[in-house]
């Protein structure tokens, strides 16, 4: 499916132009991967033969009430919280 509009105006925010992406299935993305991190609930699919697996537990910005600027900024908090995250797993991984 298409990516969420507040999704890529929050990610145009920062510079990063997500309007061509898409929604993908774990056949799409391949297996072998050394690190996966996963932002989806417990039902959330894993590629085969994948070493270091990470759940990160996000709420889904999607759900969140309120006007335009309420929900944009449910989108902000998930991608400063990912952000974070990264940067902390980029600099654990070395």
């Amino acid at each position: 499916t298409a990516v969420h509009p507040l999704a890529v105006r929050a990610m145009r925010e920062v510079g990063i132009d997500i309007s061509a992406q898409r929604s993908k299935s774990v056949d799409d993305v391949g297996e072998g991967w050394d690190v996966v991190v996963t932002v989806c609930d417990a039902n959330c699919p894993i590629p085969p033969r994948s070493g270091l697996k990470l759940r990160w537990s996000f709420p889904d910005p999607a759900l969140a009430g309120g006007d335009d600027d309420e929900r944009l900024a449910a989108f902000r908090t998930v991608r400063d919280g990912i952000q974070k995250r990264v940067k902390s797993l980029a600099t654990r991984l070395g």
